[in-house]
């Protein structure tokens, strides 16, 4: 060996290639080329079609191993320099090695000289390809061992918080399965410094997660999130969740009744909070909370609702299929066989399946691919994910068959026909509370036409909003799924901290519809210390044809869904009479429980855990690999080929749901389109007198309510008159900022933050305090606006000098925290010049002026909330 060898110095290697001859440096002794170090190569010369490739990979280990057994014997330094100079250059291109210089040493090929050819690139891939099947396997051995260990626990949820229990719902005189816990802060999440005599902070959230198939805690599923939210903004925070089996004979009114005594029970809690618990309800507790909120309005304050459908027959015709399903299977029969086969429960796994089916390159394909392609860094997400989506819980078959018959098909809550056991008809215009609509156009279980048509289907105009004093705030995602409208984490840290942060801005919003926007805080973002988090909310005027625009309502196609569910409930007659006994006499507990062992997403749980007998030989097989990973280069053309397979069946699965999709809506619109099956249902031409204008019973107000409702507005309008000049210095700074921002209709956390601060001057109690007295004058400026400013001087003659000046700078300093436009600026004159002349007015002198204002000072500091007139 020669002197550079012995001391490890690099000398320069002459390596022949297919098309040139470069000069490569490379350490003297190596005994093999790891994967990693193998450099791109072309492979178009070689492989032309997919087939050769695929045997390339398969049987590159084994030549690779042979020609280096072979080339090792036969390159050997005692052999003619011309006869192994020979099989240098004829074996290079292929198989490219280098010489030891020294003569009797060993030639080894050197891992600089690895050129990425075929059998290279091949043999770099085919290890990469096996390892990452044994650790796959593995991952999924985890995955079953999770569920195992998960469905174990005596409260299985997927909540990132520690929680207490506060109420247990088997305790109530109706038990259900449900339970309320208070959720413990962690030292990680600190809420954000609250500002000073701020009593809104004190307001409880309670986030109710949905029963749809999966287990509990999606709402805290991360720090990002709805619970995350409340909590860094320094609310106190509950949450409702569920066991994973029903209470025997358990309903869903029982469980709307048992939400309402969870709330009773948080106000119970919090007697200094300024105002009522807010909620957030996912998904299908959107639409319970719904139901609970207008079974008994008293108890909530403002509710959110993300994802959450409420108008079942609504959606975008070629865009929604999941809608035809229960029309297609002949209507719910299908959902009371399936209770009878599980003995009285329903699987919640066909619930989740009923989802997978929507997207089937992810079910069957992508989501499994993804993990394998990325196997190094996706099993902590996916795990987590699984945890969450394999939960599978159960549902009584009696509140199965009561959702599917009055929401999924029949679409009752909208129509005002669902009526509780004591007689009370459920009406959603009921709830007096501001209602928040979160949806998103990349949402394919609750599209926008489901989760807002409720707005369209119960109110035939803006006045209508108006008449009945409701607040309702919708926002739209561009392009987010189902699940990340409340599991990911940037609609966490935008959305719904906006949301929070800012709910008593949208408590206090005067009756209307409005939009709401989250624009990114910048450097150029003006008076950007009055904005809380990174992103700053806006709240604009809307009216009820924007929200028509998003429905896209079609009478012809209610009409269909209409039939639809007459044929349902002939179908599920017929059924009930003549084929579920005998389906009850034959089910048993062991056949239910057999069953949903079997069920097609349950089974690769409970098949591939620790429990497998050939899951250990794996296990120990992904720990030898995961010591001696030698994952594939990036650039690897095996590798793009291998994503170039992969979209390929991705496509192919899109393919198939479009074509599916579009059968079942061509199927669905034939069959319940025909005259005379509409004929029987008695919708359409054939409709009865007390039908809407579409031909569909309980969509719109019979006559008598419609007349009792105009005495009803006769009244209010009467008020409204009267109360004109009725208040004090309160009334006229709130008319007057009103009035400023009356053409725009729109609000801005800037201005509100800057107007609970200045708040924090005169009163203790918080800006939620004047809550009705924001609403009241509200009110008086969209009967009569010019009315109402004139009769400003009216509310201002008794007002002290020194206060209605304080007032009119906080006025003008409201009216120009954003750049006003010429008519603001005019507005914001006019009210200017009422307030001071009233205050040159009413100067008493210095003397009586100071102690006008002590006398007053503990007013200032106790606002009341009921009484109209009011001294500050």
């Amino acid at each position: 060996m020669n002197a550079s060898a012995q001391s490890g110095d690099v000398d320069t290697t002459t390596t022949l290639t297919p098309g040139h001859i470069e000069s490569i440096d490379s350490p003297a002794a190596v005994d093999s080329p790891p994967a990693s170090m193998l450099p791109a190569f072309p492979l178009a010369p070689f492989f032309d079609f997919p087939l050769q490739s695929t045997l390339a990979a398969a049987f590159a280990a084994p030549l690779q191993e042979s020609l280096r057994s072979t080339l090792g014997a036969a390159l050997s330094p005692s052999l003619a320099p011309t006869l192994r100079a020979t099989l240098q250059t004829t074996l290079q291109p292929w198989f490219p090695v280098s010489f030891a210089e020294a003569d009797g040493e060993p030639a080894t090929p050197s891992p600089a000289t690895w050129v990425q050819t075929p059998w290279s690139a091949a043999v770099a891939y085919g290890i990469d390809t096996w390892q990452r099947a044994v650790l796959y396997a593995d991952v999924m051995r985890e995955r079953g061992n999770q569920y195992r260990t998960h469905l174990a626990e005596r409260a299985p949820n997927v909540l990132d918080f520690n929680a207490e229990l506060v109420l247990d719902g088997r305790t109530l005189p109706r038990p259900v399965n449900y339970g309320l816990v208070r959720i413990v802060a962690p030292t990680d999440l600190m809420p954000d410094p609250p500002l000073e005599n701020d009593p809104g902070r004190k307001r409880p959230f309670v986030v109710f997660d949905p029963r749809a198939g999966h287990g509990p805690g999606i709402g805290g599923f991360k720090r990002d999130s709805e619970i995350g939210a409340a909590l860094r903004a320094g609310h106190p925070c509950y949450f409702v969740g569920f066991l994973p089996d029903p209470v025997p004979g358990q309903t869903v009114e029982d469980v709307m009744r048992a939400e309402a005594t969870f709330m009773e029970k948080v106000i119970e809690l919090h007697p200094d909070s300024p105002a009522r618990p807010a909620v957030i309800g996912n998904c299908q507790a959107g639409w319970q909370v719904m139901m609970t909120a207008a079974m008994r309005p008293d108890l909530f304050g403002p509710i959110i609702i993300a994802g959450a459908p409420l108008s079942y027959w609504a959606g975008w015709r070629g865009k929604n299929p999941m809608r035809y399903t229960g029309g297609l299977l002949g209507g719910t029969w299908m959902t009371a066989l399936t209770g009878d086969l599980g003995n009285g429960r329903f699987d919640g796994a066909w619930l989740v399946q009923n989802f997978e089916n929507l997207n089937p390159a992810n079910t069957l394909w992508e989501k499994q691919y993804n993990l394998y392609a990325d196997i190094d860094t996706e099993a902590p997400r996916y795990l987590g994910f699984e945890k969450y989506w394999g939960g599978h819980v159960y549902l009584n078959a009696v509140e199965m068959q009561y959702i599917a018959d009055n929401l999924f098909v029949g679409n009752k809550l909208t129509r005002n026909q669902i009526v509780l056991s004591d007689g009370t008809r459920l009406d959603l215009r009921d709830i007096r509370s501001p209602i928040v609509v979160f949806c998103s156009y990349g949402d394919n279980i609750t599209p926008p036409p489901q989760a807002l048509g409720w707005i369209t289907d119960l109110y035939e105009d803006d006045d209508a909003i108006f008449d009945h004093d409701r607040t309702i705030v919708y926002a739209t995602h561009e392009n987010i799924g189902h699940l990340g409208i409340f599991v990911s984490s940037s609609t966490g840290r935008k959305e719904h901290r906006e949301f929070v942060s800012n709910i008593d801005l949208i408590d206090l919003l005067p009756a209307g519809l409005y939009e709401a926007h989250m624009g990114a805080k910048t450097e150029s973002t003006s008076h950007v210390e009055l904005v809380e988090g990174d992103h700053v909310l806006s709240i604009s005027r809307r009216h009820l044809d924007d929200v028509r625009a998003i429905v896209a309502h079609d009478a012809e196609s209610d009409k269909r869904f209409a039939t639809a569910a007459f044929v349902s409930e002939r179908n599920l007659g017929l059924y009930q009479a003549f084929v579920q006994p005998w389906v009850r006499s034959a089910a048993s507990p062991w056949f239910a429980q057999v069953s949903s062992v079997l069920h097609p997403l349950r089974l690769p749980f409970e098949s591939w855990s620790d429990l497998n007998p050939l899951a250990r030989s794996v296990a120990l097989q992904a720990s030898a690999v995961r010591e001696r990973r030698m994952p594939a280069e990036p650039g690897n053309p095996f590798l793009a080929m291998q994503t170039i397979v992969s979209d390929a069946i991705a496509s192919t699965f899109d393919y198939y749901r479009d074509v599916r999709d579009a059968g079942f809506e061509a199927a669905f619109e034939s069959i319940y389109s025909q005259p005379w099956l509409q004929a029987l249902a008695g919708v359409g031409y054939f409709a009865d007198a007390s039908a809407g204008a579409d031909g569909i019973p309980g969509l719109h107000d019979s006559p008598d309510a419609a007349h009792r409702t105009h005495e009803a507005h006769d009244a209010i309008h009467e008020a409204l008159r009267a109360g004109m000049t009725k208040g004090g210095l309160a009334e006229a700074s709130v008319r007057a900022i009103l009035y400023i921002r009356r053409a725009h209709g729109e609000a801005d956390e800037r201005r509100f933050n800057l107007a609970r601060e200045l708040l924090g001057n005169v009163s203790d109690h918080g800006i939620l305090a004047y809550k009705s007295m924001v609403r009241e004058q509200a009110a008086l400026l969209r009967f009569d606006s010019e009315a109402a400013i004139t009769a400003l001087p009216s509310l201002l003659a008794n007002a002290v000098h020194k206060d209605i000046r304080t007032m009119a700078r906080d006025i003008d300093r409201l009216g120009t925290t954003l750049e006003p436009d010429d008519q603001e600026r005019a507005d914001l004159a006019r009210v200017l010049e009422f307030f001071e002349s009233a205050g040159k007015a009413g100067s008493k002198g210095e003397a009586s002026e100071t102690q006008s204002s002590r006398a007053t000072s503990s007013q200032r500091r106790r606002p009341d909330h009921g009484a109209r007139t009011r001294k500050i």
